[in-house]
Formats: C-alpha cells, sequence, structure tokens
C-alpha cells in the first residue's frame, strides 16, 4: 500500500497564482524530504510548479503516481511539473516521455538546493537530471523546522540499503546505506523540541542499519540514548520501520526501559514461512521473530507491533502462506500493512515461478481480514485504559502505540499537544477517547 500525501505552500488564496504544491507517495522518509525540497523551492523563488515525490516499492504505487501526474497536468495545464523520487530514479526515462511532464529529477539531486533555481532546474534541454545514485557516498543532515503544519516532525538518520532482498528495487532508488553522524540528528532534534514538536519521528530506508558507514560503527541503539541523553525535554520519540534481525542489546533495552520511546515498532516481517524467507533473501526465521517479539512484550507489555506482510511470493504455496497467517497471532501483530506480491523487473523475484495476480489478491484479502481482527482484538485491550495521546488534528490523535483516537472536535486540543485520555470505546478501526475525568 502507498500513501499519498498532498500539500501546498501557504499563503496563496482567491484568484493569486497556483502555490507551490508538493504531493507525497510513499514511506515516511519521502515525506521528510518533501519539506526538505519545500524549504529549497520555496528559498530559490520556485513559486508556481508541482512536484511529484514518487514511490517504487510495487508497481502500483509507480501507475498512481503516472496517474496523478496525468490529473494534475489537466488541472493545471500551464504549470511546471517536475517528477522525482524512488520510481524517477529507477526509471527516468518512463516518466521524461510522459508530455505533462517538464523535468524529471533524481533522489539525490532532490536534496540540494541548487537544484531548485528556476533559471537552472527549468532551463535547458535535458529533461531527465538523474545521476548514478550508487555513486554516493555520505548523506547530510538538513533540518525542517517544521513539517507544514504536522503533529510530529520526522528526522532522517539514514538512507538507502546494504541488503538485497530479492522483491525489492528500492536500493537501486536510494543507493546504498549512508549515515547522517549522531551529533547532526542530535542538533536536529534539539532544534525541533525547541519549536514545540512533542514528538519526534526517526526515519531511514534501513533505520536498524544506521552507523555502519561511521568510525567506529556504532549501532541505532547508541544514538537513540545519545538523543534521549542530550534532548531531556524531548517527550516522546518514535521509531519508523526497522529490521527485526538488527535489534541489538542497547537498541532492545532503550526500547523497554525508557517510557518517552513510543512503545509501538513497526517490524519489517514480509512472511511468515523460513523457505519463503529465504528465497525473499531475507535475514531472520520465523523463530527468530517470534521470540523477539515474546522478549519485548514480556519487557514492555504496552508495545505494539506492525508489520509489513507479503502475499502470493513466487512459489509460495497454501501451506506456506498459511504459516504467514498464523505469524500475526504468534507474533502479537496488531497493524498490518499488506502487499499483494508484484514483480518489479530488474529483481530476482521477478524471474521466479510466478504465484499468480488473482492468488496474491486473494492471500492479501485474507491477511488483511486477520489484521482487522487482529487490531479489533487490540483496541479492545486499550478500552478503559488512559492514554497520553497526540493530537494530530481536531477530533484526531493518536496513542502512544499509535492506534488512532478519535474524539469530540469541540474538546480544546491545539494539534501537536500530547494530553490525557481515556478510551471509552472503538469501532474496529479507531477507539474513542475522552478528557480524563
Amino acid at each position: 500500500m502507498t500513501t499519498l500525501t498532498k500539500s501546498k505552500t501557504p499563503g496563496t488564496t482567491g484568484n493569486a497564482s497556483p502555490a507551490l504544491d508538493i504531493q507525497t507517495f510513499g514511506c515516511r522518509l519521502n515525506t521528510w524530504e518533501s519539506e526538505v525540497m519545500r524549504d529549497h523551492a520555496k528559498a530559490a523563488g520556485l513559486d508556481n510548479a508541482v512536484i511529484f515525490n514518487t514511490c517504487a516499492v510495487t508497481n502500483e504505487a509507480v501507475r498512481q503516481g503516472r496517474q496523478a501526474i496525468r490529473r494534475m497536468h489537466r488541472e493545471r495545464p500551464d504549470t511546471p511539473i517536475i517528477v522525482t523520487g524512488c520510481a524517477a530514479q529507477i526509471d527516468p526515462d518512463q516518466f521524461a516521455a510522459m508530455p505533462e511532464v517538464t523535468r524529471v529529477i533524481g533522489n539525490m539531486e532532490k536534496m540540494k538546493a541548487e537544484t531548485f533555481a528556476p533559471e537552472t532546474l527549468l532551463g535547458g534541454e535535458a529533461k531527465a537530471r538523474v545521476n548514478d545514485i550508487m555513486s554516493v557516498r555520505e548523506t547530510a543532515g538538513h533540518l525542517v523546522e517544521g513539517m507544514d503544519g504536522r503533529a510530529r516532525a520526522y528526522v532522517q538518520v539514514q538512507t538507502g540499503c546494504d541488503h538485497r532482498c530479492t522483491f525489492c528495487i528500492i536500493p537501486y532508488g536510494r543507493g546504498n546505506s549512508r549515515s547522517v553522524p549522531a551529533g547532526e540528528v542530535v542538533e536536529q532534534v534539539k532544534t525541533l523540541v525547541g519549536t514545540g514538536h512533542q514528538e519526534i519521528v526517526l526515519t531511514g530506508v534501513d533505520l536498524t542499519s544506521w552507523g555502519a558507514d561511521l568510525p567506529g560503527e556504532p549501532k541505532l541503539g547508541r544514538l537513540v540514548r545519545a538523543i534521549l541523553k542530550s534532548v531531556p525535554d524531548l517527550p516522546r520519540l518514535r521509531l519508523s520501520s526497522i529490521d527485526a534481525i538488527e535489534i541489538d542489546d542497547e537498541l532492545f533495552e532503550a526500547v523497554t526501559g525508557d517510557e518517552r520511546i513510543a512503545p509501538h515498532l513497526h517490524l519489517s516481517l514480509q512472511a511468515g514461512d523460513n523457505m519463503i524467507l529465504k528465497r525473499m533473501k531475507r535475514r531472520h526465521s520465523r523463530e527468530d521473530a517470534i521470540a523477539l517479539c515474546s522478549r519485548l512484550k514480556t519487557a514492555r507489555p504496552d508495545i505494539a507491533f506492525g508489520a509489513d506482510l507479503i502475499a502470493g511470493f513466487p512459489t509460495e504455496t497454501d501451506e506456506m502462506f498459511e504459516n504467514s497467517l498464523k505469524l500475526v497471532d504468534e507474533c502479537d501483530l496488531a497493524y498490518l500493512h499488506v502487499f499483494p506480491f508484484s514483480p518489479r523487473p530488474g529483481t530476482p523475484a521477478a524471474r521466479m515461478p510466478q504465484s499468480g495476480r488473482a492468488i496474491a489478491k486473494a492471500r492479501a484479502a485474507r491477511l488483511r481480514a486477520k489484521g482487522d481482527e487482529a487490531l479489533n482484538k487490540h483496541l479492545t485491550g486499550m478500552v478503559d485504559t488512559i492514554q497520553a495521546v497526540l493530537v494530530e488534528k481536531p477530533g484526531i490523535a493518536r496513542a502512544p502505540n499509535f492506534a488512532v483516537v478519535k474524539f469530540d472536535d469541540t474538546i480544546p486540543a491545539r494539534p501537536g499537544a500530547i494530553i490525557p485520555m481515556i478510551m471509552t470505546g472503538h469501532n474496529g478501526r479507531e477507539l474513542n477517547g475522552d478528557i480524563r475525568p
């Protein structure tokens, strides 16, 4: 599943020229990078353009991006359309061939301020300006002081990936793993807390590989402890998707021993059958996943788990798929991101014997139904508890374990504030909250 976030630079109303518009597909890292691009574009005076920050995780994500570009061109035919992101990095020619597109820029280029000078970006004849992402060796820290009205702020600590899972095209869009030095990360967090952010999310393509390319090869647990120690005023630190096999003792102790770390981990599990995991070239077994979740739950009972799961991977039998279904209960998962397998050209999995689109979709539907049951059970267990929720917008908040909480929007609650609420019930998808009596 890919997500689309639309955001415009504020200040344009009425009959004024359309404002800068950034449309973001995919992961939290893309969301953060879109804010970096917004700052660069505004500083360069690029006021009337649409920037598409695309996702390449599935064929469907790419299709949705192309569809949105065509729709935007119909709505704003005279507006320059700039396309970037992983899909543009991996296959720039397909976007350059679209008549609706003005320029295609790569993932490396989109993070540079000089790229967005209008005379540079919109001038010249080269429609696609995409360099070899594998040649990039460093990742600079970029400070985003606000997230366009978002309740929480994201801090990129890492990008790229050194692993080569057989189904995944993303390393070819992001390059090899590169880390932002700990000192830069800590300073960014301090600045964001100073501007009023109550929750910070650490993001990366392969978050738990942070530090492998830095002197001394520090682990993510050390970075997390440095943030918590150096920024005592930070109320809540959240980790984005992580690779379960890379949770070392220091990170485990931080997650389970410090209440300022949100009790929620989204695990990149992908499957629950050992043969499929081997064919995916994953580095953990189903037993590893089950044991880790059990250890975490024992050490911190309020923790909740999300997971990515792929249905219909090549060679997956009914019995193998059942192992993925059983993993939902065995790992006590609460939130599922389910993907029907999508063969990405250029990956080893695309050359394996395919299960077929119909089988993948049917199995994905069964996994989602199982996920609905798991979420219902999770929410039921939270009723009558008091949660320190982060208000996202009027009437909507998130519990520390990432459950959605709906409340009466007449209750005075500033977006971005953390307030105590009692959970009074749920509808299977969201909790109902009320101000603590």
